[in-house]
């Protein structure tokens, strides 16, 4: 619909049609948000590559240099910000939820330095359990530069 609607579209204006029309189809779902399978991955890829070849003049550019001009996150990169943002959230009581029922606090450990908010890893026995957002986010703090460095280098 946008590429028939919207032929040729520069910069600021396929920005604007980018976060109305497309950005909102690639995030409704939580499949969207947390992709566990790299087929699914692939294809939200994809129509993001799409939608990127639609301003004139960007065709010629590879994809990660197109949102990069555009000024646009990739959806990895989204992801990663939303999961950090929902975490401190629920964590700090800027949420309504109770905390408890998604982390439980390393604090029990004893001995650990640093901040109080640190988490404890829960082991899962399944793939299905490892994705879910309480411990696949635990996992991703517990490697703290590893998660800056990805953070950083997912399309700056």
């Amino acid at each position: 619909m946008v590429n028939r609607h919207f032929k040729d579209t520069d910069k600021e204006n396929f920005r604007i049609i980018y976060k109305t029309y497309v950005r909102p189809h690639l995030e409704y779902c939580i499949q969207t948000w947390s992709p566990q399978l790299q087929k699914d991955e692939a294809v939200l890829k994809t129509v993001q590559r799409r939608a990127t070849r639609m301003v004139k003049g960007y065709e010629k550019f590879s994809y990660e240099t197109r949102l990069k001009k555009l000024r646009i996150y990739s959806l990895e990169r989204r992801r990663l910000r939303g999961d950090l943002i929902e975490t401190f959230q629920i964590l700090t009581g800027k949420e309504k939820i109770n905390a408890s029922k998604f982390f439980e606090r390393a604090d029990k450990c004893g001995g650990l330095r640093g901040h109080q908010l640190k988490l404890f890893n829960p082991r899962c026995r399944t793939t299905v359990r490892r994705n879910f957002f309480c411990s696949r986010i635990v996992v991703l703090l517990m490697n703290g530069t590893s998660c800056q460095h990805r953070l950083l280098n997912l399309h700056q």
